[in-house]
């Protein structure tokens, strides 16, 4: 009995034993299997070769390209508003409306003056024919002619001062009605109907008018940028600010891209020695009145030459102490890091100017499983050139 129970535990340790080290040789294969793991897959593609205009930007504001002042220039209460504040307006346009009983009454009194000096005229011109007549028969004397002939010039010169009274008073009836001088968007009446404007030596500001269409840009170039924009500029006729030729676009802030274009018209005599910058200005069509003065604004300045360059998009440019940077997949599936020089940007991409070929497999996804040294799976970006093949054995 004894022998038998102990052959039936020796059978039962046997099993446990195999048991222990299929399990123990079972783990070892797991874990080998888990310390090698597969390369981590990324999206390559290469550079886009295109032909791109190397330009500058800047920050501007906007300005109208003229600002009015609207100034009563008689004096009398206001009568009446005639537009509504923020609209447009046309040259001409009536305005306000100053009291002008004042002004009608001294026009009837000019143009009365005038007749009473005609008449007077007349009454000297007849006399003194009548008195030369009566010199030539001896029945006058030559001081009687005299006299006349002096009294036909005053009468004819105080004639044409009361003309002129007469054109004095109808100008200053002018001025009662104010009109726009200017094509544009006028401001708020600083006024209201019933108050006295236009007193003498206290000139009176009845409202603005800016015209904005087209509408200027003001911004400022530091001198590094302006000898560069002078360099690009030897090729182009001379003054070519002021002709006209050097093509500028500006975006709002809340804008996509540059949409507004226009060119520069306007530079500074020379730059300011206390900023060491120079003032610029360009001009835009403003239709419609849609940009208003006083924005800022994203002003770029194109060459007007095209150039050819290698563009990646932005996201797969990184930067760290040493600069910028991207990282590649060589021939061997391995990632390397790759120092570049970027540049402009055209759209969600980035010019890149040194660093990389036209062949180069550049990471655009998968940028934090890819590893300086370490080999990846690539896979080309869709609508990308597909990449070279890892050469076999590697």
């Amino acid at each position: 009995m004894e022998r038998s129970t102990l052959r039936h535990g020796g059978r039962q340790l046997a099993t446990l034993v195999a048991v222990v080290v299929s399990m123990t040789i079972c783990g070892c294969q797991g874990a080998k299997e888990a310390a090698t793991p597969p390369p981590p897959a990324v999206t390559v593609a290469r550079p886009v070769s295109e032909s791109v205009a190397n330009h500058l930007d800047f920050t501007g504001n906007t300005a109208a390209t003229q600002s009015v002042a609207v100034v009563a220039r008689v004096e009398g209460y206001l009568e009446k508003i005639h537009f509504a504040d923020g609209q447009q307006v046309k040259k001409g346009d009536l305005l306000f409306t100053i009291q002008q009983a004042q002004y009608k009454a001294q026009l009837k009194q000019a143009q009365a003056q005038v007749a009473v000096e005609k008449a007077a005229l007349w009454h000297a011109t007849t006399e003194l024919r009548r008195y030369a007549g009566l010199v030539r028969l001896d029945a006058a004397t030559e001081t009687q002619v005299d006299h006349w002939r002096t009294e036909k010039d005053q009468a004819a010169a105080r004639l044409s001062a009361a003309q002129a009274q007469v054109e004095l008073a109808q100008l200053k009836l002018s001025y009662t009605l104010v009109r726009a001088p200017i094509n544009g968007r006028i401001g708020r009446h600083l006024v209201d109907a019933g108050n006295l404007v236009g007193g003498i030596g206290q000139p009176t500001s009845l409202a603005e008018i800016d015209q904005i269409d087209p509408i200027y840009v003001y911004f400022s170039i530091d001198q590094r940028e302006l000898l560069r924009v002078i360099e690009r500029q030897k090729a182009l006729p001379p003054d070519p600010i002021t002709r006209g030729v050097v093509p500028a676009t500006f975006g709002l802030l809340t804008e996509d891209g540059y949409p507004h274009q226009g060119h520069l018209d306007f530079a500074s005599l020379g730059v300011a020695p206390t900023t060491g910058t120079l003032q610029v200005r360009g001009i835009f069509p403003n239709r419609g009145a849609t940009v208003f003065p006083g924005l800022f604004a994203r002003v770029r300045i194109s060459a007007l030459e095209k150039t050819n360059a290698l563009l990646v998009p932005g996201d797969a440019v990184r930067f760290d102490q040493q600069g910028e940077y991207v990282l590649v997949v060589n021939a061997r599936n391995i990632v390397e890091r790759r120092g570049v020089k970027v540049g402009l940007q055209v759209g969600e991409r980035l010019v890149v100017s040194e660093g990389l070929q036209a062949d180069d497999a550049v990471i655009v996804e998968g940028l934090l499983q890819a590893v300086p040294g370490r080999q990846v799976s690539p896979h080309p970006a869709a609508g990308s050139e597909p990449t070279a093949p890892a050469r076999p054995g590697s």
